[in-house]
């Protein structure tokens, strides 16, 4: 047996668990990739132990050669359980069978921790004017409580705050990257937070961090993660839409008039003038474009007024910013404060910029915006080769998550990192749960196809007679807010609230708590959308039941990915197979896994969507998921529900 195994072995005898072949044959692929400097794809099933499956490796060969793994995720909640949950058992069970024990570190972008600088100074301008202009109760009551937590914090962590935190009150107490005057000119640098991590995570066997972080590193070139030896990307179906998200760059008015207060009182009366110019002509441009569309639409070239506001923006800045330059001032606060100033400046010179020199291999956009003020956007058409040069060929990189796969392969996933099959190794590794066993896949055939409406009053029906037969204990996904609007109106008509209590996520909630809620009461139906397709993680007898209203196929009008599906089909493919499907495979497969989450679960995963039976692309989508016993037939499934039901309430 290899190191891996061996240390495996331990961790899991350790932690009282069963030895899985799935996770040793993954830890070693992945210990192998690391060791050569190669690449793997890893679809690790749930129960599969799959976070376990690369840490371990990941930590024989820190503790080897002294050299530093990343591992990055999507979520917060999966870089919280490996930080706070896993690697300290894996830690504690690995220290009598390695030659010094694995350390490990969190590292978040600068923005997410307070800044002392501003903590110990006055609130800008234009932020005392947002938190101040609104009732004390809503805003002002929260800047006093961070501000007590933010003064008594060891680690300055935003996610540490024990409650949500208004976006205008975190920006009162922290900085993004351009803002910092930086530690050796800041009066706080030997006692800055950010610092602080960034030397933990220098000596770090381990470094945690997320997708954007790893974008940013490696696509823009700046260095904010250590030295390291390998990237390891969990929840690897999100690195395409994580790194492009990190990667758009978006200019609103509001930016820049942030902009001018911060810099109103450290440049000439006329350089000022001709910013407040400037921003007055991009503001009438934007909203005078914003004006006849119904929603974000894509600017395959850029209107006249647009591209003159954009240049005066610009050139007014680089005015202001070469003013500022000349300031000698040598003062902390005054040098702190000059440095924010530059940096709002330079964040809207920039976008301007980009926007002004953008070309076919960009895609622009303008979103008239749900009542406020249009933004402009600008997103590479494809990242895959931006992945390909900046990530994969600098680097050994392991990418795993629970579903991977469309239509039973990785040719998409693959082609969408700007890899082939010829640079990477893949490998399905399974799930130890038999899931033609526990579970059953039914797709509502005899309904009628989804349209534009939203749900329709069969499918809700429909519905209501499936979480009456599992006796609730029903987790329904649906892939619009309207569609959750709908059929909780319709359940509360339609069911018995005290025997079928409903749970309707709103937007703005706390998913935890009411996932809480949903696995306390057993009579339960949660109904939700976006964040509830993910991560939920309820095993046992709660949620016996996944109800998907519709395949959750991407917005027609979303103009980054239409730019692609057009893209595709121009170059003679198709861009719905390409781009769409994909997507919505795999966003299938994780509503989908929400069902069997133990060895013990059992369950049906409706789909009320009949394409998934009638369309040609049907057939690949249902490949995507895990391989439930397949029927259409609704009685069929009305009595297993019913059966399942009955035995669970006499076992209660």
């Amino acid at each position: 047996m290899s190191d891996v195994d061996n240390a495996l072995d331990a961790v899991v005898e350790a932690l009282g668990g069963q030895r899985r072949e799935g996770q040793h044959e993954m830890a070693n692929a992945v210990a192998t990739a690391i060791g050569e400097g190669s690449h793997v794809i890893v679809q690790a099933g749930t129960g599969t132990g799959k976070s376990f499956g690369y840490l371990v490796p990941a930590a024989v060969h820190a503790a080897t050669t002294n050299n530093t793994v990343v591992v990055a995720t999507a979520t917060l909640a999966l870089q919280r359980q490996l930080v706070e949950r896993d690697l300290p058992r894996l830690a504690e069970a690995l220290e009598p069978v390695m030659s010094r024990p694995v350390t490990f570190a969190v590292l978040k972008g600068r923005n997410n921790y307070v800044c002392l600088e501003k903590l110990h100074g006055t609130v800008p301008e234009d932020e005392s004017e947002a938190l101040f202009s609104t009732k004390r109760s809503e805003l002002g009551d929260q800047v006093v409580a961070v501000r007590a937590w933010a003064e008594s914090t060891e680690t300055g962590d935003r996610d540490e705050y024990p409650d949500e935190i208004d976006p205008r009150v975190w920006r009162s107490f922290s900085v993004g990257r351009r803002e910092c005057v930086g530690e050796s000119k800041c009066a706080y640098g030997e006692e800055c937070f950010t610092v602080k991590r960034r030397l933990q995570a220098q000596e770090a066997d381990i470094v945690i961090t997320n997708h954007s972080m790893l974008a940013i590193d490696a696509i823009e070139g700046i260095p904010v993660l250590p030295e390291h030896d390998a990237v390891i990307i969990d929840e690897g179906h999100e690195l395409v839409d994580r790194a492009t998200a990190a990667i758009t760059s978006e200019l609103t008015v509001s930016m820049v008039e942030k902009a001018i207060s911060r810099v109103r009182k450290q440049i000439d009366a006329e350089t000022v003038e001709r910013l407040e110019v400037a921003s007055e002509t991009l503001d009438d441009a934007m909203r005078e474009e914003a004006l006849a569309l119904g929603g974000p639409t894509q600017l395959t070239t850029l209107p006249k007024n647009v591209l003159l506001a954009l240049t005066m923006v610009r050139d007014a800045c680089n005015n202001a910013m070469s003013e500022l330059a000349a300031d000698r001032d040598k003062e902390p606060s005054a040098m702190a404060a000059r440095q924010q100033a530059r940096g709002a400046l330079e964040d809207v010179h920039d976008v301007a910029g980009s926007l002004l020199i953008a070309g076919e291999h960009d895609v622009v956009w303008l979103d008239p915006g749900e009542n406020r003020a249009p933004t402009l956007k600008l997103a590479p058409l494809s990242v895959s080769g931006l992945l390909r040069e900046a990530l994969f060929n600098r680097t050994p990189v392991v990418l795993t998550s629970a579903t991977l796969t469309v239509g039973g392969g990785f040719d998409s996933l693959v082609g969408s990192l700007g890899l082939t099959e010829s640079t990477v190794v893949t490998m399905d590794v399974g799930s130890p749960f038999d899931h033609a066993k526990q579970g059953i896949l039914y797709v509502a055939k005899d309904l009628p196809a989804p349209g534009r409406e939203g749900i329709a009053m069969e499918a809700l029906d429909e519905l209501a007679e499936l979480i009456e037969a599992a006796g609730g204990r029903t987790l329904a996904l649906f892939s619009s807010w309207r569609g959750v609007e709908r059929a909780a109106e319709y359940l509360r008509v339609r069911l018995d609230s005290t025997k079928f209590p409903v749970l309707v996520q709103r937007k703005g909630d706390s998913v935890g708590n009411l996932v809480d809620k949903f696995a306390a009461d057993q009579a339960s139906t949660l109904l939700g959308t976006v964040s509830l397709w993910q991560g939920v993680d309820v095993p046992g007898e709660s949620c016996i039941q996944v109800v998907i209203d519709r395949i959750p196929f991407p917005r027609p009008d979303d103009p980054l990915l239409s730019a692609r599906q057009r893209a595709v089909d121009e170059a003679g493919g198709s861009g719905f197979r390409a781009i769409a499907v994909p997507k919505a495979g795999l966003l299938l497969a994780q509503g989908a896994g929400r069902l069997i989450r133990g060895p013990e679960d059992r369950g049906v995963v409706a789909i009320l969507d009949s394409r998934l039976a009638t369309a040609a692309y049907g057939r690949a989508l249902r490949a995507s998921l895990p391989p439930f016993w397949y029927t259409t037939d609704r009685p069929t499934v009305v009595s297993a529900l019913t059966r399942l039901r009955d035995e669970l309430d006499a076992a209660d």
